[in-house]
C-alpha cells in the first residue's frame, strides 16, 4: 500500500554516543549542532571522558527544553589551560610546580586535582537546574523496561578495583547508592580521570572501596550502549560521534612524539584502548552510524589550545555531522544492520 502523502511526518529523534579524546572533545560541541538544525531531538546521550563532559551539557539542555545552540556558547567558557590544576604544594612552587607532579602521581595516583573541571561543570549544570541524575530521569512508556532507558545521560568509568567498565548511573546500585541521588558532576569527573594525569575517584560500596578512572581505559566509544535489550526493533537510531584521537586515518610513517612520563603513561593507555576497541568500533554497522571528525590538528592533552584551533575543531565537527546527515538513511540502516545489533 502506498504511503499517505498527507500523513504527518514523524518527529526526528536520536540517541547520541560521544567518544572521548581530551582536548579533541571541543569538536563534539560543533558536531551536535547540525542534528539540532536538522530538527532532531536528543532522547538520550552517552559519553566517555570528554564525551561525558559534553554529553552532560547536552542532556541538561534537552531536559530543560533549552536551545541546543547554547552548547557552543557554553563550551566557549571552558578554559582548558586550567585543567592541569596542581594541589597546594605545586601551586606554592609557582613556575617550578612541575617538580611536584611526580610526587603527586606517586602519592595520589594523579598529577592534577581535577577540581576546575568539577567547578565548571557544576556551575553550568546548576544554571540549568540540574544537580543529580534524578533531574535527568525520563518517562518513556515505550522503552525496553530496563534502567538503560531511564536517564537522559549515561557516562562510563573504569572500575580498576573490580577490573570492569561501569555505566553510571545504571550501576550505582552495585555501590549501594540510589542512582537518582548521585551528582552528575561526580560521575563525569570519574569518567574523565585520565590515568596518571588526574587523580582517580574513589567510590565506597558493599564490596569495599573502588578506584574509578577514565572510562576510555576499557571502552572509549560505547556505541551500542542504548541498543534495545528486549528483542523489539528500535524506535529511533543511536548515532555516534567519533574523534580520530584513537585509530584515525594516520598516514603510514607518521608518528606523534611522546615526551615526558605523563605523556608516555597516557600514550600507553591510549594504545591499550585502541587495541581493545578496534574490532568493535570498525564493525560495518557501527561505522555506518558514526560521524567521524577530523581532530588531527591537536593532541588529546594540548591544553594550551589556541582560539584559532578551537574554532577549527568546532568547524570540523559541524562539517562532519552535516556531511553525515546529508547521506544518513535510518530505514536503510535498519534493513541491513538491525538484526546484527
Amino acid at each position: 500500500m502506498a504511503s499517505d502523502p498527507t500523513a504527518p511526518t514523524p518527529p526526528l529523534v536520536t540517541d547520541l554516543v560521544l567518544e572521548g579524546g581530551g582536548v579533541k572533545g571541543i569538536a563534539l560541541a560543533g558536531a551536535v549542532l547540525p542534528f539540532d538544525e536538522a530538527g532532531y531531538s536528543v532522547a538520550r546521550v552517552g559519553g566517555t571522558s570528554a564525551g561525558a563532559l559534553v554529553g552532560a551539557v547536552v542532556a541538561a539542555l534537552a531536559a530543560r527544553g533549552e536551545p541546543m545552540g547554547r552548547l557552543r556558547d557554553i563550551a566557549d567558557t571552558l578554559d582548558y589551560r586550567r585543567f592541569p590544576d596542581r594541589g597546594l604544594p605545586g601551586r606554592l612552587l609557582g613556575p617550578l610546580g612541575f617538580l611536584a607532579d611526580g610526587v603527586s602521581v606517586l602519592l595520589e595516583s594523579g598529577a592534577y586535582e581535577g577540581d576546575y573541571l568539577r567547578r565548571w561543570l557544576g556551575g553550568v549544570l546548576g544554571d540549568l537546574g540540574v544537580s543529580t541524575f534524578g533531574d535527568l530521569r525520563t518517562d518513556d512508556p515505550g522503552d525496553d523496561g530496563s534502567i538503560h532507558s531511564r536517564y537522559r545521560l549515561t557516562v562510563t568509568a573504569s572500575d580498576v578495583s573490580r577490573k570492569r567498565l561501569v555505566y553510571l548511573p545504571w550501576q550505582y546500585d552495585e555501590y549501594g547508592r540510589d542512582p537518582d541521588e548521585q551528582k552528575v558532576v561526580d560521575a563525569v569527573r570519574a569518567s574523565t580521570s585520565i590515568p596518571f594525569f588526574f587523580e582517580p575517584v574513589t567510590l565506597t560500596g558493599p564490596q569495599g572501596t573502588s578506584t574509578l578512572v577514565d572510562g576510555g581505559l576499557v571502552s572509549n566509544y560505547p556505541i551500542s550502549m542504548f541498543d534495545r535489550t528486549d528483542g523489539r526493533p528500535a524506535r529511533w537510531p543511536t548515532i555516534g560521534i567519533r574523534l580520530d584521537a584513537l585509530g584515525g586515518d594516520v598516514p603510514p610513517g607518521r608518528a606523534e612524539r611522546v615526551s615526558g612520563p605523563m605523556a608516555l603513561g597516557v600514550a600507553v593507555v591510549e594504545t591499550a584502548i585502541e587495541g581493545c576497541q578496534a574490532e568493535h568500533v570498525l564493525e560495518p554497522c557501527n561505522v555506518s552510524r558514526s560521524v567521524t571528525v577530523d581532530t588531527s590538528s591537536v593532541g588529546s592533552l594540548d591544553f594550551d589550545v589556541t582560539p584559532a584551533q578551537r574554532r577549527a575543531l568546532e568547524h570540523n565537527g559541524v562539517a562532519a555531522a552535516t556531511e553525515f546527515l546529508s547521506g544518513w538513511d535510518y530505514t536503510a540502516w535498519k534493513a541491513s544492520c538491525a538484526p546484527a545489533v
